[in-house]
């Protein structure tokens, strides 16, 4: 662990001190703008690796996979603007991720979800309303 070491002038921080943390969203974020926030994570996911599937399934041109980059890139980046911990983050995204999944199968895919895979769904995002809105 570092700590803050003030310089011999006294401003500022040591040099060699580890960078500031991520600049994070605030913790009363409303549960309207948390659940979009993790929409929007799971539809960047999605779409990112749906490109690399595309381009893997069609043998398409390797340029689709600078999409899939971006969007794998913004993924990564939104999972670090919620003001949990990582590993709650993630096990609650996983909840999302499963949802947003039904929708991109009946949206993108075409296939009518089964009303197994509401229930799972259901059942998933359940979950991640438990682990996110519990009392701190």
């Amino acid at each position: 662990m570092v700590f803050w070491v003030p310089r011999r002038d006294g401003h500022g921080r040591h040099p060699c001190a580890a960078p500031p943390p991520l600049k994070r969203l605030p913790p009363n974020l409303s549960p309207v703008k948390t659940l979009f926030l993790y929409a929007l994570t799971a539809l960047a996911e999605i779409a990112g690796c749906y490109w690399a599937w595309l381009w893997a399934k069609q043998q398409g041109a390797v340029w689709w996979l600078l999409p899939s980059a971006l969007s794998l890139a913004a993924f990564a980046w939104l999972l670090t603007l919620h003001d949990a911990a990582s590993g709650r983050v993630y096990a609650a995204y996983g909840g999302v991720y499963i949802g947003a999944a039904i929708l991109w199968l009946w949206a993108v895919d075409g296939v009518r979800p089964s009303a197994w895979d509401l229930a799972g769904a259901g059942v998933a995002l359940i979950g991640m309303g438990i682990i996110v809105f519990q009392p701190r």
